[in-house]
Protein backbone atom coordinates (compact mmCIF):
# COMPACT_ATOMS: atom_id res chain seq x y z
CA UNK A 1 0.00 0.00 0.00
CA UNK A 2 0.91 3.20 -0.96
CA UNK A 3 0.73 5.91 2.21
CA UNK A 4 1.20 9.22 0.41
CA UNK A 5 -2.37 7.88 -1.52
CA UNK A 6 -3.79 7.09 1.23
CA UNK A 7 -3.44 10.56 3.28
CA UNK A 8 -4.83 12.10 0.03
CA UNK A 9 -8.04 10.23 -0.11
CA UNK A 10 -9.05 11.28 3.55
CA UNK A 11 -11.32 14.13 4.09
CA UNK A 12 -9.04 16.25 6.73
CA UNK A 13 -6.35 16.57 8.56
CA UNK A 14 -4.86 13.98 10.14
CA UNK A 15 -1.55 14.26 13.20
CA UNK A 16 0.57 11.18 13.78
CA UNK A 17 2.39 11.46 17.23
CA UNK A 18 5.66 9.89 17.74
CA UNK A 19 6.50 9.58 21.26
CA UNK A 20 8.71 7.79 23.76
CA UNK A 21 10.83 8.97 26.31
CA UNK A 22 14.38 11.10 25.94
CA UNK A 23 16.49 8.99 23.40
CA UNK A 24 13.95 6.85 22.27
CA UNK A 25 14.66 8.02 18.33
CA UNK A 26 11.26 9.97 17.81
CA UNK A 27 12.78 12.78 16.86
CA UNK A 28 14.59 10.30 13.75
CA UNK A 29 11.51 8.69 13.18
CA UNK A 30 9.06 11.66 13.01
CA UNK A 31 11.40 13.34 10.38
CA UNK A 32 11.17 10.41 7.75
CA UNK A 33 7.72 9.86 8.42
CA UNK A 34 7.14 13.41 7.76
CA UNK A 35 9.38 12.81 4.71
CA UNK A 36 7.32 9.87 3.71
CA UNK A 37 4.18 11.27 4.36
CA UNK A 38 4.40 15.12 3.16
CA UNK A 39 3.26 16.29 6.08
CA UNK A 40 4.85 19.32 8.22
CA UNK A 41 7.62 18.14 10.58
CA UNK A 42 7.00 19.31 13.84
CA UNK A 43 9.41 19.07 16.78
CA UNK A 44 7.96 19.15 20.44
CA UNK A 45 11.15 20.69 22.07
CA UNK A 46 10.71 23.63 19.76
CA UNK A 47 8.30 25.19 22.50
CA UNK A 48 9.81 24.84 25.67
CA UNK A 49 10.61 27.76 27.20
CA UNK A 50 14.45 28.60 27.87
CA UNK A 51 13.83 28.52 31.01
CA UNK A 52 12.36 25.26 30.83
CA UNK A 53 15.33 23.88 28.98
CA UNK A 54 17.82 25.37 31.12
CA UNK A 55 15.87 23.14 34.23
CA UNK A 56 16.40 20.63 32.11
CA UNK A 57 20.32 21.01 30.97
CA UNK A 58 20.68 21.71 34.93
CA UNK A 59 19.92 18.00 35.42
CA UNK A 60 16.44 19.27 37.30
CA UNK A 61 13.03 16.89 35.49
CA UNK A 62 10.19 19.33 34.49
CA UNK A 63 7.27 19.02 36.96
CA UNK A 64 3.41 18.56 35.12
CA UNK A 65 3.01 22.66 36.08
CA UNK A 66 5.92 23.46 34.11
CA UNK A 67 4.73 21.24 31.22
CA UNK A 68 1.74 22.73 30.82
CA UNK A 69 2.40 25.83 28.96
CA UNK A 70 4.57 23.65 26.48
CA UNK A 71 1.34 21.72 26.02
CA UNK A 72 -0.74 24.70 25.37
CA UNK A 73 1.66 26.01 22.74
CA UNK A 74 1.98 22.92 21.25
CA UNK A 75 -2.05 22.65 20.76
CA UNK A 76 -2.33 26.64 19.95
CA UNK A 77 0.25 25.81 17.25
CA UNK A 78 -1.16 22.21 16.09
CA UNK A 79 -4.60 24.58 15.78
CA UNK A 80 -3.71 26.87 13.52
CA UNK A 81 -2.30 23.68 10.68
CA UNK A 82 -5.37 22.52 11.11
CA UNK A 83 -7.09 25.45 10.14
CA UNK A 84 -4.41 25.70 7.26
CA UNK A 85 -5.56 22.07 6.17
CA UNK A 86 -1.88 20.96 7.30
CA UNK A 87 -1.40 17.17 8.02
CA UNK A 88 1.62 17.11 10.98
CA UNK A 89 4.14 14.42 12.11
CA UNK A 90 4.92 15.78 16.00
CA UNK A 91 7.77 14.53 17.83
CA UNK A 92 6.64 14.68 21.22
CA UNK A 93 7.58 12.82 24.41
CA UNK A 94 3.91 12.04 25.46
CA UNK A 95 4.80 11.17 28.95
CA UNK A 96 1.65 11.95 30.84
CA UNK A 97 -1.94 10.85 29.81
CA UNK A 98 -3.86 13.49 30.56
CA UNK A 99 -1.63 16.06 28.31
CA UNK A 100 -2.34 13.10 25.38
CA UNK A 101 -5.53 13.98 25.93
CA UNK A 102 -5.09 17.53 24.71
CA UNK A 103 -3.85 16.37 21.46
CA UNK A 104 -6.64 13.95 21.29
CA UNK A 105 -8.83 16.99 21.87
CA UNK A 106 -7.51 18.55 18.50
CA UNK A 107 -9.68 18.56 15.66
CA UNK A 108 -7.85 15.92 13.58
CA UNK A 109 -7.69 12.54 13.18
CA UNK A 110 -4.31 11.80 15.27
CA UNK A 111 -2.73 8.38 16.03
CA UNK A 112 0.46 8.36 18.79
CA UNK A 113 2.97 5.80 17.59
CA UNK A 114 4.61 4.88 21.26
CA UNK A 115 8.70 4.10 21.01
CA UNK A 116 9.88 1.68 23.86
CA UNK A 117 12.56 -0.24 24.75
CA UNK A 118 15.09 -1.10 27.22
CA UNK A 119 16.71 1.87 29.23
CA UNK A 120 19.83 0.39 29.26
CA UNK A 121 19.85 0.69 25.33
CA UNK A 122 18.06 4.23 25.03
CA UNK A 123 20.74 4.95 28.01
CA UNK A 124 23.18 4.03 25.33
CA UNK A 125 21.72 5.87 22.34
CA UNK A 126 21.71 9.31 25.16
CA UNK A 127 25.32 8.51 26.27
CA UNK A 128 26.07 8.89 22.27
CA UNK A 129 24.11 11.54 21.02
CA UNK A 130 25.75 15.36 21.03
CA UNK A 131 24.25 19.08 21.75
CA UNK A 132 21.13 17.77 23.42
CA UNK A 133 20.31 19.95 26.32
CA UNK A 134 18.45 16.84 27.92
CA UNK A 135 21.09 14.99 29.83
CA UNK A 136 21.50 11.01 30.26
CA UNK A 137 20.58 11.67 33.94
CA UNK A 138 17.42 12.68 33.26
CA UNK A 139 16.66 9.25 31.55
CA UNK A 140 15.42 7.59 35.16
CA UNK A 141 12.93 10.63 35.53
CA UNK A 142 11.42 10.27 32.18
CA UNK A 143 10.55 6.86 32.85
CA UNK A 144 9.22 7.46 36.24
CA UNK A 145 7.02 9.84 34.65
CA UNK A 146 5.91 7.64 31.63
CA UNK A 147 2.33 6.20 31.68
CA UNK A 148 2.40 4.08 29.28
CA UNK A 149 -0.30 4.75 26.12
CA UNK A 150 -0.51 1.19 25.78
CA UNK A 151 -4.38 0.22 25.76
CA UNK A 152 -5.42 3.66 25.05
CA UNK A 153 -7.37 4.84 21.73
CA UNK A 154 -4.94 5.15 18.59
CA UNK A 155 -1.92 3.84 19.79
CA UNK A 156 0.45 1.57 17.91
CA UNK A 157 3.52 0.37 19.56
CA UNK A 158 6.94 0.30 18.20
CA UNK A 159 9.78 -1.97 19.63
CA UNK A 160 12.57 0.26 19.24
CA UNK A 161 15.41 -2.92 19.28
CA UNK A 162 15.92 -2.32 15.82
CA UNK A 163 17.66 -0.73 12.76
CA UNK A 164 16.54 2.13 12.15
CA UNK A 165 14.99 0.58 8.70
CA UNK A 166 12.86 -1.72 10.27
CA UNK A 167 11.47 0.52 12.69
CA UNK A 168 10.44 2.69 10.07
CA UNK A 169 8.88 -0.18 7.91
CA UNK A 170 7.21 -1.46 11.01
CA UNK A 171 5.60 2.09 11.82
CA UNK A 172 4.42 2.25 8.25
CA UNK A 173 2.78 -0.76 8.08
CA UNK A 174 0.94 0.24 11.40
CA UNK A 175 0.10 3.83 9.84
CA UNK A 176 -1.57 2.13 6.85
CA UNK A 177 -3.74 -0.07 8.86
CA UNK A 178 -4.63 3.45 10.93
CA UNK A 179 -5.02 4.93 7.30
CA UNK A 180 -7.68 2.18 6.21
CA UNK A 181 -9.87 2.49 9.06
CA UNK A 182 -10.53 5.92 8.86
CA UNK A 183 -11.34 5.39 5.26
Amino acid sequence: MNLLSSVRRLSKPILVIVMGVSGSGKTTLAKLLSERLSFRYVEADDFHSDQAKQKMAAGIPLTDQDRLPWITCMCDFLNEQFQQQQSCVLSYSGLRAKHREAFRALPFDTLFVFLHGKQEIILQRMQQRQGHYMPATLLQSQFDSLESPQGEQNVVAIDLDASKDIILDNTEKQIAGWLLSLQ
